[in-house]
């Protein structure tokens, strides 16, 4: 029987049962200790978690050869890495993936105050030897994840639609994968931070909260450009708690009324942030959790990541077509002057944040281009629009070509749909949309 690979292996990289760690001094005295995980890195390499500097640490500087025992936490077969030491890296896309992991897994046990991830020790796989021992039987196996995948690549390369594309991949990974909490945020590269754009399982939806690049496993995902997961339920991710704790603390609870809250499980068990990557870019995150310990699995995380990947290219492409686009709109309905009460639009210039009546929209780039198709329905009577003239029009004050406008359209389209509605957005065709309005409506500027 030829001799298994990394990849044969994964399952027993997963953290769910320590593994034990032999390095020896340079005298020839040996050190054996548990480690919390081995860290699958490529076929040929893993990564150890450097938390203090111990034994072990005194050891690999000197003698960098060692020896770790994995059990496979399914079938209880036992594997012998033979592993050479290479580096540490103390930050990166490694680094940062192992240090959310750590942060799981600390909070797990309750030693968050104890694990503190100094470096990842990443080792060279020499060897993997079998250990005969008895085992048990193989597993069920999972859920189909290539068919889920087919059939999510199949809407990815027939989508035509950003907004039916996002609630049908959503959907695929509830019915074909079982993920039934699930978000896309997008990135608003100018202020820093994302947004979210469609959500499944969430109420409310939370479309249209944020969060900075680099906070919590969304923001550092999006930051390091590289897929973060972690298997064990950590307070450290729960989001919106911990956004709203940072307002109060710093003395901003009164701009709290303008904060969406970002959905999110209140104790979630695993979470997996995905970044979508275009030409190296974070165009965007796909977001998920479970109130399961141990739900997502490194096969669900290959899985997610590959739509991800294709998700951020269909998002580009679609943002592309809408506003490149000279398709005809359907024809405007014969609809009279709007009467009765009017309705009062308020708009901040001071961050574009915008309130009907007394309640919040929305703010930003989406409450710029609100107030304009207000302005223009008040003075002109206007009710058409194409996305391209509002990417030309100098009063959105759109960041640059790369700012996924068509996205901010929907995001803005499903705020006004969660309100009520006096006052909607429809689609009429490719990079074409409408105003219906069904009161007089008032605007308000304020500073």
């Amino acid at each position: 029987m030829s001799a298994p690979s990394l990849e044969d292996i994964r399952s027993c990289l997963e953290g769910v049962i320590p593994s034990v760690l032999a390095t020896c001094a340079r005298d020839g005295t040996p050190n054996v200790t548990y480690v919390s995980q081995v860290h699958f890195v490529d076929r040929r390499h893993v990564a150890l978690s450097f938390q203090f500097f111990n034994k072990t640490r005194d050891n690999i500087l000197a003698n960098p050869n060692a020896a770790v025992y994995v059990i496979d936490p399914g079938t209880a077969r036992r594997y012998m890495l033979t592993l050479r030491y290479l580096r540490t890296e103390a930050s990166g896309p490694l680094f940062e993936r192992m240090k959310a992991n750590l942060a799981g897994i600390a909070s797990h046990t309750g030693m968050s105050g104890v694990f503190r991830l100094q470096g990842a020790d990443v080792y060279e796989v020499l060897q993997i030897d079998h250990l005969p021992s008895p085992e048990l039987a193989l597993p069920a196996p999972r859920s189909n994840l290539l068919g889920a995948l087919r059939r999510a690549a199949g809407l990815l390369s027939t989508a035509t639609d950003l907004r039916t594309l996002l609630d049908d991949v959503l959907a695929v990974l509830a019915t074909d994968m079982a993920i039934t909490h699930a978000m896309v945020l997008l990135t608003d590269a100018a202020h820093g931070r994302l947004y979210t754009v469609a959500s499944h399982g969430y109420s409310p939806s939370g479309v249209g909260s944020e969060i900075p690049i680099g906070q919590g496993l969304i923001g550092i995902a999006a930051r390091e450009r590289t897929p973060i997961r972690i298997t064990h339920g950590t307070s450290e991710y729960t989001y919106s708690r911990a956004l709203r704790r940072t307002a109060e603390s710093d003395g901003l609870a009164g701009l709290l009324e303008t904060t969406i809250p970002l959905p999110g499980l209140a104790k979630p068990g695993s979470q997996l942030a995905a970044p979508m990557l275009v030409g190296g870019h974070t165009v965007g995150v796909l977001f998920v959790e479970s109130p399961d310990d141990g739900r997502l699995h490194w096969d669900d995380e290959d899985a997610l990541v590959a739509v991800a990947s294709q998700l951020g290219m269909t998002i580009a492409t679609l943002q592309q077509a809408a506003e490149g686009s000279d398709e005809v709109s359907r024809a405007a309905p014969a609809v009279s002057r709007p009467r009765g009460t009017a309705l009062e639009i308020r708009h901040y210039a001071v961050d574009d944040s915008v309130f009907i009546g007394n309640d919040y929209l929305i703010k930003g780039v989406a409450g710029a281009i609100f107030c304009t198709l207000v302005a223009d329905f008040i003075d002109k009577g206007r009710t058409d629009f194409t996305n391209r003239e509002l990417r030309l029009d100098p009063r959105i004050r759109l960041p640059d070509i790369t700012d996924n406008l068509e996205a901010r359209l929907i995001l803005l389209l499903r705020r006004l749909a969660e309100r009520g509605t006096e006052v909607r957005i429809e689609k009429t065709g490719r990079g074409r949309f409408r105003l219906l309005v069904e009161r007089p409506l008032t605007l308000v500027r304020a500073g």
